[in-house]
């Protein structure tokens, strides 16, 4: 009898522990669960992974935001959005793949981007808490890989035209890419305008003062931002900001 109820509760035990850790992976939409016999073999299919390594069951902000990059990335084919839940405990699952990466459950969660044909993946390293956002994350994928991922105040026909912009070599090339900016100002929708603007000032500063204009504008903008500011300039110059990334050199990331 004893024996009967202990096995009742062992096996209830398990059914528990099964059924919380398939809710966990049900938790991340958009995210792959990563482990030790799978995380190369996925890696290595994708041109740019983002992979979060956290504890088995993670919880709290940071996670939401993880989450949110994942749901907002979704149909991007080119980017892998992952998870590797590490168990300090039972048989430590996946801390094999932690300590490959010189990670300990203090610097929990890490966030690692690995880019094909780079041999050491990119550390998302925020300043502080506040900056653990999407967003943050999202720029980050972006100039560090290249990969397009729309950002607040971005158009992505204008990013297009950034793109070209900066890989044109001549004056008169860039100087029709600013026809086609200003032309795509006129027929577009009004909502879009102030956006439009941005891009269309910046290539024309460029044209006038050469490339360095991004960096110092760049360097302008993340010192307005250091000060204290309404939400509402706030996201303005964080979308200035967005945008003029449109128009950075990765060797200059």
């Amino acid at each position: 009898m004893i024996r009967r109820v202990i096995l009742t509760i062992f096996l209830a035990l398990v059914a528990l522990c099964s059924e919380i850790e398939l809710s966990a992976a049900d938790d991340c939409r958009g995210c792959v669960q990563l482990n030790s016999l799978t995380f190369d073999k996925v890696i290595e299919k994708f041109k740019v992974s983002f992979v979060k390594f956290d504890v088995a069951f993670p919880y709290g902000d940071k996670h939401e935001e993880f989450i949110k990059v994942a749901q907002d990335t979704a149909e991007n084919s080119d980017l892998l959005v992952a998870e590797v839940g590490v168990k300090d405990f039972g048989n430590k699952d996946n801390a094999e793949i932690a300590k490959r990466f010189d990670i300990n459950k203090d610097d929990y969660p890490t966030l690692l981007l690995f880019v094909k044909g780079k041999t050491e993946p990119f550390k998302f390293t925020p300043e502080t808490d506040a900056d653990f956002t999407a967003d943050n994350m999202k720029r980050f994928i972006r100039k560090k890989s290249g990969t397009y991922l729309g950002l607040p105040g971005c158009i992505e026909r204008l990013d297009r035209l950034a793109e070209e912009f900066k890989q044109a070599i001549s004056e008169k090339d860039r100087q029709e890419i600013l026809n086609k900016a200003r032309q795509y100002e006129e027929t577009s929708p009004e909502k879009h305008r102030p956006a439009i603007k941005v891009y269309v000032k910046t290539m024309e500063r460029i044209l006038e003062r050469g490339d360095v204009f991004v960096q110092t504008e760049q360097t302008r903008i993340e010192g307005i931002l250091k000060s204290k500011l309404s939400e509402e300039k706030k996201r303005t110059m964080e979308e200035k900001r967005n945008i003029l990334q449109s128009f950075t050199h990765k060797d200059e990331l």
